[in-house]
């Protein structure tokens, strides 16, 4: 029994050239390589200086510094309940060096819990310092009357941040006006339960007597053992003997490592190389996967990410949650030669916004080839790795970079065993008895913040929020 062949329509059997259906037949197609959607700008990896490691350790060595205590606390919810935990109580310079843990327990025992309304005032510059706040959740800012009793803003305080411990051990009147500008939760400890706690632990009693009669090692302003020297003398005087002193325990980086198993079939790859070699495409599309990966562990890294790293008195808060141009010079006021900026692209969207609402229409500069936003000349880059929280917020870097600069360097090794990319190698594991063979993709990488100041991070950026 033949087949009978399919109707042809009417429409067909008028046509008088070839259809471009049956053309194709003949034809070889046009082809792009394989599209990958996750592929960004990684603006990160373009523009940090890559340091090459012999050892795949990097060690960064600086100048003796002084722990003084001043980190953020944390804190645990029961219900509506909000209490500190003891251990952190360490983070108040007055409390760092004590070594018994229980009057820490008793101590966070008696704190009470205020809720503050947005505009109420906590502490009032010129009154008497007698509490200490911590603040367990919104936003406060430190105002202050200048000399010709205009009103300015010191800084702005946030969750974990804290006020009034050297007020409270040493007394005094407060220099500052703390108000909340949001609602606030604090946790307080008033000069009369400090007290009672003194008299029922002796030995916290004479921990805080000892920091009371000490007084602080000489340093620099950053903290850094200072350097004796001597200028504007005339004469014959006795010129200082100095040496620079070091950390004992520098801290070094080991490179991080980002790895996958590539799995391609012999016989894919044996039969299948043209017009396009399958085994280069799988490999370039592994890379590009393994680099967006990378750059997410530079910034989110808990051991080494930038974000993680940050000195805490590097970090600032938004004046009112937006990112303002005021927020980014505050942020380019803690350091020299600020480089670029990096943000999530909603934040630089939210940061024109704010600038178009004040009527300022920055220039653009151009970062390799290519013409992007800036502030004040300062690139400011777009990064989809740095994350938006669940509230909403995100945060903004600013970092000098460099080593000559002592800021902030990527590091990598090169010259590895089958390398393709620096930093980045490809080795045949072998094929198996299912004849697909496997090469192990690694990318090894790290970043390294020289000193403190070279990195510094705006937190709690509010997008879709007007000011």
């Amino acid at each position: 029994m033949t087949e009978l062949a399919e109707p042809v329509s009417v429409e067909e059997q008028r046509r008088h050239s070839l259809g471009t259906e049956a053309a194709r037949n003949l034809a070889t197609t046009t082809k792009t390589v394989p599209q990958m959607r996750a592929i960004t700008p990684r603006w990160l990896l373009r523009t940090l200086p890559w340091v090459d490691l012999a050892a795949g350790t990097y060690r960064v060595n600086r100048r003796l510094t002084y722990t003084v205590g001043d980190g953020r606390l944390t804190f645990v919810g029961e219900g509506e309940r909000i209490r500190v935990i003891p251990a952190e109580l360490r983070e108040l310079a007055p409390l760092r060096e004590l070594p018994d843990d229980e009057p820490l327990a008793a101590l966070a025992g008696a704190f009470e819990q205020r809720e503050y309304a947005a505009g109420e005032v906590l502490a009032a510059e010129g009154d008497r310092a007698d509490e200490l706040f911590l603040i367990a959740h919104g936003k406060i800012d430190k105002r202050a009357t200048s000399k010709y009793g205009d009103a300015s803003v010191l800084g702005t305080l946030t969750d974990g941040d804290h006020f009034g411990a050297a007020e409270l051990m040493r007394g005094g009147e407060w220099e500052f006006t703390g108000a909340a500008v949001t609602r606030c939760v604090a946790l307080v400890l008033t000069r009369e339960a400090f007290e009672r706690q003194l008299s029922a632990s002796p030995g916290l009693r004479a921990h805080i007597d000892a920091v009371r009669d000490s007084t602080a090692p000489p340093a620099n302003k950053y903290g850094e053992a200072p350097i004796d020297l001597a200028s504007g003398h005339a004469g014959e005087p006795d010129i200082p003997s100095t040496f620079v002193d070091y950390e004992l325990a520098p801290r070094e980086y080991e490179l991080s490592v980002a790895q996958t198993v590539l799995r391609v079939h012999t016989r894919v790859a044996d039969l299948y190389r043209e017009p396009m070699d399958q085994l280069e495409q799988q490999l370039r599309l592994t890379v590009q996967a393994l680099r967006e990966r990378q750059e997410h562990e530079l910034v989110n890294n808990r051991e080494f990410g930038l974000l993680h790293n940050a000195d805490l008195g590097q970090r600032i808060q938004t004046r009112t949650g937006p990112p303002t141009p005021e927020d980014l010079d505050e942020l380019l006021s803690r350091r020299r030669k600020t480089r670029f900026f990096f943000a999530h692209p909603r934040a630089v969207a939210a940061f024109g916004m704010e600038c178009t609402r004040r009527g300022l229409y920055p220039e653009g500069v151009e970062v390799d080839g290519a013409r992007v936003r800036a502030w004040r000349g300062v690139p400011m880059l777009p990064c989809d790795k740095i994350p938006i929280n669940p509230d909403g917020t995100t945060s903004i870097l600013a970092m000098r970079v460099g080593e000559e600069s002592n800021g902030v360097v990527g590091l990598r090794q090169t010259g590895l065993p089958d390398e393709c990319e620096p930093g980045l190698n490809v080795r045949f594991m072998g094929i198996g008895e299912n004849a697909i063979a496997r090469y192990l993709v690694s990318a090894y990488f790290s970043v390294a913040v020289l000193v403190p100041s070279a990195l510094g991070v705006l937190e709690n950026v509010e997008l879709g929020r007007s000011a």
